[in-house]
């Protein structure tokens, strides 16, 4: 039976470590064991970027362009990020349960990032750069957001060269569930 894709049921599946991501043959749901996360409490800036980051290039911001931060991130060759999957992760963000970073360079969009809040846990979806480190700087930020708002998991779903670079491990399927149940416990707000 085909469940018919929406907010409740992502929000549903997050609370038990699935995501959905569109493929070949349709919206699929993944659980990979490992899972990528990083350790707010470990989290490491390569010490050449602290430099670029402290110099402050971009403007940080919230939840100020979420239709064109999501049009960036599914705006590739190879996307997982489907028009149904749009349409549900904009409901979530009408409902306060979806956020977005983004860099600015003076008035111009120069990346972003976008996920999910549960609790005091924030999956990452997805992130996008059409300036030289602006995702990066919106991943720092983020990071920073989290802790001063107590939150206690970031789930970034898969592993990379790049996010093991800023401190992201991989956990097995057993211990990201243990993590993730006692994460969506606290009422952390994203914003205010």
């Amino acid at each position: 039976m085909t469940q018919t894709l929406s907010a409740d049921l992502i929000i549903e599946a997050y609370k038990q470590g699935i995501y959905p991501m569109d493929t070949h043959e349709g919206i699929r749901w993944f659980s990979p064991d490992p899972r990528c996360i990083i350790d707010l409490d470990h989290f490491h800036m390569p010490k050449r970027f602290a430099r670029t980051y402290r110099q402050g290039k971009f403007t940080m911001k919230i939840n100020t362009a979420w239709n064109e931060v999501l049009f960036h991130c599914g705006n590739r060759t190879e996307t997982w990020l489907n028009d149904e999957l749009k349409k549900a992760y904009t409901e979530l963000y009408e409902r306060g349960m979806a956020h977005s970073i983004e860099a600015y360079y003076g008035n111009e969009l120069a990346g972003g990032l976008y996920g999910v809040s549960i609790g005091g846990a924030f999956m990452a979806e997805s992130m996008f750069h059409l300036m030289t480190d602006a995702s990066k700087f919106c991943l720092v930020f983020l990071v920073e957001h989290l802790k001063k708002r107590g939150y206690v998991l970031l789930d970034t779903q898969d592993f990379s060269l790049h996010k093991a670079r800023f401190g992201a491990i991989l956990v097995s399927r057993a211990v990201y569930l243990e993590k993730l149940a006692q994460a969506i416990k606290p009422n952390c707000q994203f914003v205010s």
